[in-house]
């Protein structure tokens, strides 16, 4: 397995030649551009877009928002329930059915509050004109908890369409080594939230059935390979160590007993391995951290170069992370957008095939990805 710790302090020869773009609100390196279409969001989270060319926008405080014809609504999407903004959690990821334009279910991962506290919970409403009705709670991760962070937050449907939703280890880190707790996984659900017959820990005593994989400090990236229809995850490891992990049904991926982090102000996390047998390793990972949230696949048109290529926003590290893959395996990254428009929540393909990412600003945006002509 390579580790990329080597080429992520520099050196890099980019994909495009260093452009100037004065005549643009945000110049960037590379030739790319991102041209803003849509202000007035109050850190935005996750994002879905609809067959119909309308686009759902999940802000963290607990409202669901509506662009419409290229324009964000004042009225937000009605029948949501009370959502928990706590800390980190709150209103988070989005995801159609993959029967969407029949069934119009809109799924939906968010901050829940109950005995114990606070967890992520799963939900599904029918979305249709502005409204949510007939909502069914289709999960709750268990036990609940105190602390604020790490709530995780995306979902999947597969191509045999099951949902999968990551979950943080809610700060709690050695709940990601013990099957009796939610914290620190990825679950796999039936649409309906039924559990699969085949799930890896249906059978085995004390676990969580949902539990498809384990061993995450916390998953805020989530996305299907275009190619093998493996779920792919990308987490925030504690200083350094964030990883970009396949899931496989039962792995465990090491946290908190293997990491190439350390822990915050210095020092090893735990005895400071990196590998151990029977625990996973990634497929690449970034030290210093870049604080990854939201990740897509690159399958469209518009940038012919980068079809394959996968893309991770980037919180601390205000970019867009472009990693070029041979199969599975990492050969080269470029970085886009650092430092222009701000930290950078979630990134997806849209139907238009255009890339978009989201702002996790007070007054967040939606930006497209444009390639830029060299010598404009």
């Amino acid at each position: 397995m390579y580790h990329p710790e080597q080429r992520l302090f520099g050196g890099w020869l980019l994909a495009f030649t260093l452009v100037l773009l004065l005549m643009l609100p945000f110049p960037v390196a590379a030739g790319v551009s991102a041209v803003k279409t849509v202000d007035g969001l109050k850190q935005p989270w996750g994002m879905a877009f609809l067959p119909d060319g309308e686009i759902l926008i999940s802000e963290r405080s607990g409202t669901l928002r509506r662009i419409h014809n290229g324009k964000l609504l004042a009225a937000p999407v009605s029948g949501l329930p009370a959502i928990e903004e706590h800390g980190q959690g709150g209103l988070l990821g989005l995801a159609l059915h993959p029967q969407f334009a029949k069934n119009h279910w809109l799924y939906v991962a968010y901050a829940g509050k109950g005995k114990g506290g606070y967890s992520t919970h799963l939900a599904r409403g029918q979305y249709q004109d502005g409204a949510l009705t007939q909502w069914q709670v289709l999960f709750e991760a268990t036990p609940k908890s105190d602390p604020g962070q790490h709530f995780g937050g995306r979902i999947v449907f597969d191509r045999a369409g099951y949902v999968y939703l990551s979950l943080g280890d809610r700060g709690e880190r050695d709940s990601a080594q013990d099957l009796s707790s939610h914290a620190g996984s990825v679950i796999r659900l039936h649409d309906d939230g039924r559990i699969p017959a085949d799930n890896p820990f249906v059978n085995t005593p004390g676990a969580k059935p949902e539990i498809y994989s384990y061993g995450h400090r916390n998953m805020q990236c989530m996305a299907l390979h275009p190619v093998s229809g493996q779920v792919w995850t990308c987490e925030h490891g504690p200083q350094g160590g964030d990883e970009v992990n396949i899931e496989r049904a039962g792995a465990n991926y090491g946290w908190p007993v293997i990491t190439y982090g350390e822990e915050y102000g210095g020092g090893a996390v735990g005895k400071g391995a990196t590998q151990q047998e029977g625990m996973e390793q990634p497929v690449l990972f970034w030290k210093p951290s870049i604080a990854p949230s939201g990740m897509a696949f690159y399958t469209g048109d518009k940038y012919p170069a980068w079809r394959g290529n996968l893309f991770v926003g980037a919180l601390k590290s205000e970019l867009v992370s472009r990693v070029i893959l041979d199969g599975n395996r990492y050969v080269n990254e470029e970085r886009l957008l650092e430092n222009t428009i701000g930290r950078i929540r979630d990134i997806q393909q849209a139907p238009d095939g255009y890339l978009y990412v989201l702002t996790d600003e007070d007054k967040g945006g939606l930006y497209r990805l444009e390639l830029v002509e060299q010598g404009t």
